[in-house]
């Protein structure tokens, strides 16, 4: 990056697919005000490492760009606001709740740090974006904040109570992507499986993915984002089984195999509803893979206890794992609760890793030879309908959707003949 005046604002994103949403309204929003030279930074607060780099990327964005406007929000912004204030490279802390509010984008900061209470917010807007910078997959918000309070997790202080964004909007939002020319799009939020209790009619997940599929026909592939397996209800389960378009790859929260350390996470499943819920699935739909979060080296956790997620891989049959080493977040009731060894956690976290490489090995061995459906991404590189990356050989129009075959692995990775 060099220090040039653009009036395109640069955001730098950490952290979840809803993140990744958010950036883009903020994107709209800033480029809608006529801000010039800005960089957004949008925090992650689930790990203490999350934040570290944030702090890290926004000292090397003020050496780079003496000049630009520095914005910081996002979840640790919103936990943490005055030490974020406090950073002689920020200009201005704005909260999860008015980043995404256009108002405070069109004026000069009156205040260096505006942050609300989030526990006060009752409702979500459904903010409608023309669209993504990667072109391929976009991602739509369905619902916000979280009302569990699991006890390793500060996100709840971050995002506020659970509301769901209205049917319509949804419905909405998709249209005008879907027009826009994408073709994939992922509904996305904190807890997605929580949606609904708190609109008129009380709609599950389920009843609004189903309304949505049926209004917005020419949606040709549809995924969620990370679900709890417990709060699958009936009209889901019915889509898992019968729905084409609902891609054959669902993302769950697990983080742990190990029913001791379930319960002292607050986790609301048990092992065995985590391998009952990946059986069901599969008798529905045998191509289904899962990929799962799992956190290593939990305060108490012992090597049996380890062992067991370990052994949770296979038996749930999974692919994609996505592990964090654990990391206390001060004001979590985990966080006084008799700690592993740091080392212990990252040797546990990258044992985890190299369980999940082997099992995504063999679901990509299996792959060859068979026909998939492919979304381009970029140039050659594309996501199978099970989200493995498979590379084409030849460049092919981003967010287009073809039929290839597998014609082997490479370097972690698909490769296919476009049909």
């Amino acid at each position: 990056m060099s220090d040039t005046v653009t009036n395109e604002p640069e955001i730098v994103t950490f952290g979840c697919r809803l993140n990744t949403y958010e950036s883009e309204v903020m994107r709209t929003h800033a480029r809608n005000a006529g801000l010039e030279d800005v960089v957004i930074v949008n925090t992650c607060a689930v790990t203490s490492e999350a934040e570290r780099q944030a702090r890290q990327t926004i000292r090397k964005l003020r050496r780079e760009r003496p000049n630009a406007r520095i914005v910081v929000t996002g979840c640790a912004a919103q936990i943490d606001p005055q030490r974020y204030g406090a950073m002689p490279e920020v200009d201005q802390v704005l909260g999860n709740q008015e980043k995404l509010q256009p108002e405070s984008w069109g004026l000069a900061p009156a205040e260096k740090v505006l942050v609300n209470d989030i526990m006060s917010v009752k409702e979500t807007a459904g903010h409608l974006i023309g669209g993504f910078e990667d072109r391929a997959r976009a991602f739509v918000q369905v619902q916000q904040g979280c009302d569990h309070r699991c006890t390793f997790c500060i996100i709840p202080y971050g995002r506020g109570p659970s509301r769901s964004v209205p049917i319509g909007a949804v419905v909405e939002q998709v249209q005008a992507l879907v027009k826009a020319g994408y073709n994939e799009v992922v509904l996305s939020g904190v807890d997605i499986t929580s949606f609904g209790p708190d609109l008129p009619g009380t709609p599950t997940l389920g009843q609004m993915v189903r309304r949505l599929l049926a209004l917005v026909p020419e949606l040709p592939r549809l995924r969620l984002s990370s679900l709890d397996c417990i709060e699958i209800d009936d009209d889901l389960w019915r889509l898992i089984e019968t729905e084409p378009r609902l891609m054959p790859h669902l993302h769950l929260s697990l983080q742990a195999g190990d029913d001791m350390i379930l319960k002292r996470m607050k986790r609301r499943h048990s092992r065995a509803d985590a391998i009952a819920f990946c059986e069901r699935v599969r008798s529905l739909r045998p191509d289904m893979v899962f990929g799962a979060d799992f956190i290593a080296g939990f305060p108490t956790e012992t090597d049996e206890m380890f062992e067991n997620t370990m052994r949770l891989v296979e038996e749930c049959g999974l692919t994609w794992l996505h592990v964090f080493p654990y990391s206390p977040r001060p004001g979590t009731p985990a966080a006084r609760m008799p700690q592993v060894d740091g080392s212990l956690r990252k040797e546990r976290a990258a044992r985890l890793r190299a369980h999940g490489a082997e099992a995504e090995a063999r679901t990509l061995a299996s792959l060859v030879g068979r026909e998939v459906s492919v979304l381009v991404e970029k140039d050659d590189l594309g996501r199978t309908q099970h989200f493995a990356e498979i590379r084409l050989g030849t460049p092919r129009p981003p967010g287009s959707v073809l039929r290839a075959t597998v014609t082997g692995v490479a370097g972690g990775a698909l490769t296919g003949t476009p049909l």
